[in-house]
């Protein structure tokens, strides 16, 4: 009998890609492949790439070499963003194999028919213009949450990104088959579903170029809502323009739907916006803001900003500061701004030097550490429902509450993959932890640790 290939996965940057990385996996183990830990030996590496950061390359490379001291006649294949944007540049990367595309990567299994190395990657790869499907997915292994895929692609021409030559025009599943892919992530006994996309709230655009919504995003959770087997919902990220009251209003009456947003804001400037070619002013993410906090105190909002855009002078950049920090918001992610080929940014005059960008990036992230203190204040004596996890860290196993806290106990394995209540009582001396004590039958001393990276 022949011996079955193994085939291990890498994935870099966002939840989607995780999604991603899960549904092509299942279907290289459905073909036959035997699925391995990228840190063993394995006859084909598989690195899905992201194109967010200017680390792209180097992680590429590193994950690259990283295969290959493990196995040095290793098939190596790239996929993902970065894998779309630069297929001849990775293919020239030693040791690299394949690299496939938006649409290809989907069909991987085709592609490990033979596994011979070549002295030159070889690439598969169409024109962005031709990828209008959609592929569903969802996250797999891990028993406590999953991030499940609903939207794909983007029709944004925001300045600084590179998504849209990635991945393409925004398309998306059906409801239909939405509450379907729920259902049976309900069977595997799953606490948790994080909604995914490139830009989840323009759910609606079906596949092969549908230029008009037939749904939305307020109709998908409705949907989702009424799913049994599923405790919670969490929505990753949603752009501040497609976040309707009625969402929120929705949201905040779920029993499902947590009390957490992320909601990208990248500037608190009004002419720094302008120039990115965001679809909104500050005035509407205040708005937006204020809304959640009058109807859910309680509620955690993460924050997307980017420092050092061309043309941000050091007012417009004080500007920001002062918006966020008026702003009942939780933690920030910061981005330092990064010339990125072929978008509109790349073009503009008037750049940031990279030391004043540094510095602005750690003025705000001081500032996100300020903002988590605060919230941790605002839970004092609160009691919030924790879905722990499985891994055991130190002794202790952490999860999260429904509000994005996360906390940790001494480890006992009864409590893996459950919702219980704890009573947060106290935050430690240096303010990156937050102590609970015994709630009703629940007997755990837990920590709060840091809400998010």
């Amino acid at each position: 009998m022949k011996q079955a290939k193994s085939i291990a996965f890498h994935t870099l940057g966002c939840k989607l890609n995780f999604s991603e990385t899960s549904a092509i996996g299942r279907k290289a183990e459905e073909a036959g492949f035997v699925i391995t830990k990228f840190s063993a030996v394995s006859d084909v590496y598989v690195i899905n790439t992201c194109s967010v950061t200017e680390q792209a390359d180097k992680k590429c490379r590193q994950f690259v070499r990283r295969a290959l001291r493990k196995n040095p006649q290793a098939y190596v294949v790239v996929i993902g963003c970065y894998a779309q944007l630069k297929p001849k540049e990775i293919s020239e990367i030693p040791g690299v194999d394949a690299v496939l595309g938006a649409a290809e990567k989907f069909r991987l299994v085709e592609y490990l028919q033979d596994l011979t190395k070549t002295e030159k990657g070889s690439v598969f790869a169409c024109d962005i213009e031709d990828v209008t499907g959609f592929n569903d997915a969802f996250s797999y292994g891990d028993r406590t949450r999953t991030f499940l895929k609903l939207q794909d692609g983007c029709d944004y021409e925001c300045a600084f990104c590179t998504i849209p030559l990635a991945r393409g025009k925004s398309r998306s599943t059906t409801i239909e088959e939405a509450v379907k892919q729920a259902e049976k992530i309900a069977k595997t006994d799953c606490k948790e579903i994080v909604l995914t996309g490139v830009n989840l709230g323009d759910f609606g655009k079906g596949p092969h170029g549908a230029k008009r919504h037939t749904e939305n995003f307020l109709q998908l959770i409705q949907a989702l809502d009424s799913v049994n087997g599923i405790d919670r919902y969490r929505i990753s990220s949603i752009e501040p323009n497609l976040l309707t009251d009625e969402i929120i209003e929705f949201v905040a009456n779920s029993d499902k739907f947590v009390p957490h947003f992320h909601i990208p804001l990248q500037s608190g400037s009004n002419a720094v916006l302008g120039a990115m070619k965001r679809r909104y002013k500050k005035e509407l993410y205040q708005s937006r803001v204020e809304h959640i906090k009058q109807l859910m105190p309680y509620c955690a909002i993460g924050v997307d900003v980017i420092v050092g855009f061309p043309g941000e002078t050091e007012q417009s950049f004080l500007e920001s500061y002062e918006l966020l920090n008026s702003l009942d918001i939780t933690y920030l992610h910061v981005f330092t701004y990064s010339e990125r080929d072929n978008t509109l940014a790349a073009t503009m005059g008037d750049t940031v030097p990279k030391h004043i960008r540094h510095q602005r990036n750690e003025m705000l992230r001081i500032l996100s550490a300020k903002k988590k203190r605060a919230f941790y204040e605002t839970h004092l004596g609160d009691e919030r429902p924790v879905l722990w996890e499985s891994e055991e860290l130190h002794g202790f196993i952490h999860g999260f509450t429904d509000n994005y806290i996360r906390v940790k106990t001494e480890f006992n394995s009864a409590l893996i993959n459950q919702i219980t209540q704890v009573q947060l009582s106290h935050i430690s001396d240096d303010g990156s932890t937050m102590h609970a004590e015994r709630v009703a039958a629940q007997s755990f001393l837990a920590t709060i640790s840091d809400v998010a990276s």
